[in-house]
């Protein structure tokens, strides 16, 4: 009979952040297949958990994925964990868990923390539709895509970041977004745990030199608006400015900045009109 796997969330930060389910499982299973062993054992001691493990890390995914599995389909019932969280949410275990279905091996969620969930609900930002992106990628080419992508959110969007990262990151997130407001959470459920709201180019002067893990949370809820307001005609634009109050100079700036055009096409176009 196959073993059964299971995703054992680990505290954030603060040891008692662990449910009674997550500290059984641990006890009862026959392996843990650990991010980072050292990590692990801190939580098992002080658990007086013992059990054996085996590092189950990034750049190892595949290889030890064909291991875990074996033990799997001989019986053995394994938890795996992350350094802290939820394993499979940016971090390892995504591997493993497609070759489990593979496979037809049980898998079992055993709920805890989760850093965006818990930044999130103190953030004071849109909670009802929001979409989580992780790391940006390193990559430069994949990293301007991915920025572009998250340019046309209209939604809470949450990224993780390092704290030898995050002010280049800011900084690249300011130059493509602009200066927007946002929430960063750091070090949750830890003595130093911070959260700070207020613009990207406020966060890149107070985050010089940082320590904890960061969660970034951008409030592009306005875009809403903002795409309401492009998909109008040209037109209808130029009616819903009057109605503000601007005139015809402003009125066909805002419209060229709206469409993405140049201002002297907008300008053709009235002429054209006439």
């Amino acid at each position: 009979m196959e073993g059964i796997l299971y995703l054992v969330a680990t505290p954030i930060g603060n040891l008692s952040d662990i449910t009674y389910r997550a500290v059984e499982t641990l006890k009862n299973v026959d392996l843990i297949a650990a991010e980072d062993t050292r990590q692990t054992l801190k939580l098992l001691n002080h658990y007086q958990i013992s059990k054996p493990l085996v590092s189950y890390y990034r750049h190892n995914e595949d290889v030890k994925s064909e291991r875990l599995i074996e033990e799997l389909l001989n019986g053995k019932n394994i938890a795996l964990v992350s350094d802290a969280g939820t394993p499979g949410i940016s971090d390892p275990g995504e591997e493993l868990i497609k070759e489990a279905i593979k496979n037809n091996v049980k898998i079992v969620p055993i709920p805890g923390a989760c850093a965006f969930v818990n930044a999130l609900i103190i953030s004071g930002l849109n909670t009802k539709s929001f979409c989580f992106y992780g790391f940006l990628p390193m990559n430069k080419k994949n990293r301007k895509e991915k920025l572009e992508e998250i340019s046309k959110e209209n939604k809470t969007v949450i990224l993780y970041e390092a704290p030898h990262k995050i002010k280049n990151t800011l900084e690249d997130l300011y130059s493509v977004l602009g200066d927007i407001n946002c929430v960063i959470a750091r070090e949750l459920t830890k003595i130093h745990e911070e959260c700070t709201r207020g613009t990207l180019r406020a966060m890149i002067e107070k985050f010089e030199q940082p320590k904890g893990e960061f969660v970034i949370m951008l409030d592009l809820n306005s875009n809403i608006k903002e795409k309401e307001e492009t998909n109008l005609t040209v037109d209808e634009l130029y009616e819903m400015y009057l109605k503000q109050g601007l005139d015809k100079r402003e009125i066909i700036k805002k419209i060229a900045k709206d469409k993405k055009v140049a201002k002297n096409e907008i300008y053709q176009y009235f002429i054209d009109r006439k």
